[in-house]
């Protein structure tokens, strides 16, 4: 391995591919290192029309389109006594938009293509350390996952942590990760053969269905499986453990008993996978950027699986980052201005999903049940997690002013007690998942810079912009 790059990738998910593969098409010097050796696998199996734009501004989109993934038609919701869909074919173009994917295979995809377009990388290693000079990250010191006695130091001009739930540096060095009370919950999910299709919604849809105390989510994927998840509160779930044995597996049977929509797909189907269990998934970052170095992806927050935003995020962020740090590298700004537009848009979308989420708990019309008490916002959660002034900023910074007054109204609904009497809390928000126009408006400028995709990708200033010829 080199000595020093120009910039350090920690991690080979989406995020660190995108922003890897994005960098070097810019012509920049870039190493990535991953910890695991590929295919590896991953939960995070349902992907959002918002990552087509970035993979095809990345060059793999055919790539993946022609895997023979899944195609994803949208979403079926059946929450409470309530059912409605999300049809992405109402998005405008009869190609398919999203898919649910097998991410061993989905991530291999990215982070070879990120290898094609010149990015060096090294697989089997982790990051024990990074170094600082005062405040800024200079250098990395790197070993062999499977063997700790080898390795070494790289130094680099700027690092991108996109490690994931681990974060290398929000956990080891910055310490600034806060984790959110109101989504303290528990994912166990396993994978099963033979089942039948949904029979309702949008083909190839993700079925996101309410139980009493959480609720599961059932993903079909092209290698003829079916990821069937349930989501439910830290506590219920250690409650009904201790209570079954300490059984996993008997906790998920009891809960998946009073799922008649996902039971009816898994009659006669076969469980091929042991369960898997993850918790304490909702945080985010104090702050994205500092001296040196962005956080992407899960390595600077995560929300919930409820809206299938994990991928979203990280790709995103992968955009917005490499836009920053190209424009910082060519000397068009500075890298305080760039960090702090990178920062504030990629809080944005992360606040702007986290009321989402939290709306669509709020809406479910069995509130006698714990699981969705404990997901509502009181007041003082309202207040520590800043909630309104995240509403005022999605109100101003977004260019789809319906989109944002529909969103205003069902919040300020269900925050007041009142109801608006919609069964569907996403109601007209059904495109919330795309790339919104507001990075890339220069009415919509963060610190007088706005996201650009011509000639180049990176930051343009509203002063250089063209301004329209008086009438």
């Amino acid at each position: 391995m080199r000595e020093s790059t120009q910039i350090l990738i920690i991690g080979g998910g989406p995020a660190g591919s995108t922003a890897a593969g994005l960098l070097a098409r810019e012509g920049f010097q870039v190493t990535l290192l991953e910890r695991d050796r590929f295919p590896r696998y991953h939960i995070g199996e349902s992907i959002l029309p918002s990552c087509r734009p970035i993979f095809e501004m990345l060059g793999v989109w055919e790539k993946v389109q022609a895997h023979g993934f899944q195609p994803k038609g949208g979403a079926f919701f059946q929450w409470g006594p309530e059912e409605w869909e999300v049809r992405f074919s109402n998005l405008g173009d009869d190609t398919p938009n999203a898919w649910q994917v097998v991410r061993s295979e989905f991530d291999q995809i990215l982070l070879d293509h990120a290898r094609e377009l010149g990015v060096e990388v090294f697989e089997g290693v982790s990051v024990r350390d990074v170094e600082f000079d005062g405040d800024r990250a200079v250098a990395a010191r790197w070993y062999e996952t499977k063997d700790g006695d080898r390795g070494g130091r790289i130094a680099f001009d700027y690092v991108i942590d996109a490690s994931g739930r681990s974060g290398v540096l929000a956990t080891r060095h910055l310490k600034n990760r806060r984790f959110h009370d109101v989504f303290r919950n528990v994912a166990a999910w396993s994978y099963w053969k033979n089942a039948k299709p949904l029979g309702k919604g949008p083909s190839g849809a993700i079925a996101v269905c309410s139980v009493e105390d959480g609720w599961f989510w059932a993903i079909p994927l092209h290698d003829g499986t079916l990821s069937v998840g349930l989501v439910t509160g830290r506590d219920l779930f250690n409650d009904s453990r201790g209570r079954l044995n300490g059984d996993t597996q008997a906790v998920y049977d009891e809960a998946l008993a009073k799922c008649p929509t996902v039971l009816e797909m898994l009659e006669g189907a076969e469980q091929v996978s042991g369960m898997k269990v993850e918790q304490d998934y909702s945080y985010v970052s104090e702050s994205f950027a500092g001296p040196g170095y962005l956080l992407a992806g899960d390595a600077a927050c995560f929300l919930d699986p409820l809206l299938s935003t994990g991928v979203h995020l990280a790709t995103y962020s992968a955009m917005l980052g490499t836009a920053s740090l190209a424009s910082v590298l060519r000397g068009e700004v500075s890298e305080e201005d760039a960090w702090k537009f990178y920062g504030t848009v990629y809080h944005h979308a992360y606040q702007r999903l986290l009321v989402l989420v939290s709306v669509f708990y709020e809406s479910y019309r069995g509130k006698e049940h714990h699981f969705y008490n404990a997901q509502r916002l009181t007041h003082d959660k309202r207040d520590a997690l800043n909630v309104q002034a995240a509403f005022d900023r999605i109100i101003t910074g977004i260019a789809d002013l319906n989109d944002a007054e529909q969103a205003y109204k069902l919040v300020q609904d269900h925050l007041h007690g009142s109801t608006s009497g919609d069964p569907n809390p996403l109601n007209n928000l059904n495109r919330v998942h795309e790339i919104k126009q507001s990075p890339f408006d220069p009415d919509n400028a963060v610190g007088g810079l706005y996201l650009v995709t011509q000639p180049r990708l990176g930051l343009s200033s509203i002063q250089d912009s063209p301004r329209p010829e008086p009438s």
